[in-house]
């Protein structure tokens, strides 16, 4: 019951950071929602990475994998560490195209290109 309300929380996050990305205009809204919608990502891998009564996958002298000890799996939680360090660096470098865009068009929503034919 627990994974499942993770679950649910997750594609709760995962839709309102794509929602957010697809109707606004404004860039900092958008790094914001790409932002939750990560988030949701990141709660989605952990949350199906994890079932009920798993241990923390640290062997020990006390507790061996003989003993049939079921664990959670920690590959996704590794993952999930190196797409918050990879998420971080992004949105800096984005914020950084963010600023440089409104240093230079006065604006920090999308401009309009008008074709004259």
């Amino acid at each position: 019951m627990e994974t499942m309300l993770f679950i649910l929380s997750a594609f709760s996050l995962i839709l309102t950071g794509l929602f957010g990305v697809l109707t606004r205009k404004n860039l900092v809204k958008i790094l914001l929602s790409l932002n939750i919608l990560e988030t949701g990502i990141n709660l989605l891998v952990v949350s199906l990475g994890y079932f009920k009564g798993g241990k923390a996958p640290i062997l020990t002298n006390s507790v061996s994998a003989a003993q049939g000890i079921n664990f959670v799996d920690p590959l996704p939680q590794a993952l999930v560490l190196t797409s918050i360090v990879i998420g971080l660096s992004t949105t800096a470098l984005a914020l950084t195209l963010i600023l440089k865009h409104f240093r230079s068009h006065q604006a920090v929503e999308f401009v309009k290109l008008e074709v004259n034919e």
